[in-house]
């Protein structure tokens, strides 16, 4: 009797072994699910740019690899999503300054009123300097940088009107956790408080921050406008977002399967670039006519002190060359 229940067993394990061997779960026909995240809402440039670059892969895949986009924080905030390309639990992510926290070379380009214009920026972060930057991230955090996309400049909304540099003092202006924004904030006089972009709304509807800052579509998408009476256009910081992807997933896929990602990423990037170029100033409109104040301070009063922040916060994070470099590339 015990020799045929141990034969009954032993035919047992082997039709257990044969049939997760050839289990329909690890058939290799099935597509390649990748997750992308970002922190904005449906209505955002970023999340039609998203769509964009789904699209395009499950087009050029021909349906093999699919994306399934989180929008609003889902996958949580840009940290959270950083350190999940990092583990491979997320494979695509729009993030910014965060990276800054792996890869110090990148919070240069955080650096109020270091650009005087879009083109300024546009040379630095599409020649050889981004390029180097991109490269420098990716090494330490295990990121790969696809593309930068363009967000604009940045503005300060306010509960206040601002004209002046002197309207900023002690102002409790809500920024992200980015070293080279709150540096320069507080030195030219206002109060920075960094808050998670999910927070910001009830922030400022609760009062517990007076102002905010940041492109207008972004403005826009966040519904910031319901909250705040004033916009001040400073300007003040010509704004990216990264495709950014795992490098544990880039290195898992074949180079055919790269090349759809490169391409895809390029087609979302000319799309999303293309609406923020065209529709920003139709959703600064939209915005006025729904009661927003537009005020223009005179910028050169805030790039002037601002500027004063730059050399030292370089220095502080052993970039003095690089910032050198950037300068120079700009003529100064």
């Amino acid at each position: 009797m015990k020799k045929i229940i141990s034969k009954i067993c032993i035919v047992a394990v082997l039709l257990s072994v044969f049939s997760f061997a050839y289990s329909p779960v690890a058939s290799a026909d099935e597509p390649i699910v990748l997750k992308l995240g970002h922190i904005q809402s449906e209505n955002d440039f970023w999340h039609l740019g998203s769509l964009k670059f789904k699209e395009e892969v499950e087009k050029r895949s021909n349906g093999t690899m699919t994306v399934n986009i989180y929008p609003n924080s889902t996958l949580g905030g840009d940290r959270d999503m950083a350190e999940g390309m990092q583990m491979g639990t997320v494979d695509f992510a729009l993030i910014a300054g965060v990276l800054g926290n792996f890869e110090r070379s990148i919070g240069l380009l955080e650096l109020p009123y270091l650009f005087n214009s879009q083109e300024e920026f546009s040379k630095i972060v599409y020649g050889p300097i981004g390029d180097e930057i991109a490269g420098n991230v990716q090494k330490a955090s295990g990121i790969l940088i696809l593309d930068w996309w363009d967000r604009g400049a940045r503005q300060v909304t306010a509960n206040k009107p601002i004209n002046k540099l002197e309207d900023i003092k002690g102002l409790k202006i809500r920024l992200p956790e980015i070293p080279a924004m709150v540096a320069t904030w507080k030195t030219m006089g206002a109060a920075p408080t960094p808050m998670a972009w999910s927070e910001v709304y009830t922030g400022l509807q609760q009062h517990v921050i007076d102002a905010q800052e940041n492109p207008i579509p972004f403005i826009y998408g966040g519904r910031i406008h319901e909250v705040q009476k004033y916009l001040a256009m400073t300007d003040h910081k010509y704004e990216y977002v990264t495709m950014a992807m795992s490098l544990r997933r880039w290195n898992s896929l074949t180079p055919e399967q790269q090349k759809i990602i490169k391409e895809a990423s390029a087609a979302a990037t000319k799309y999303e670039n293309e609406l923020v170029a065209t529709k920003t100033q139709e959703l600064l409109e939209i915005m006025k006519k729904e009661g927003l104040q537009v005020t223009n301070p005179d910028k050169e009063e805030f790039a002037k002190v601002a500027r004063t922040a730059h050399a030292d916060f370089a220095k502080s994070i052993g970039q003095e060359d690089l910032y050198q470099r950037i300068l120079k590339e700009l003529g100064r």
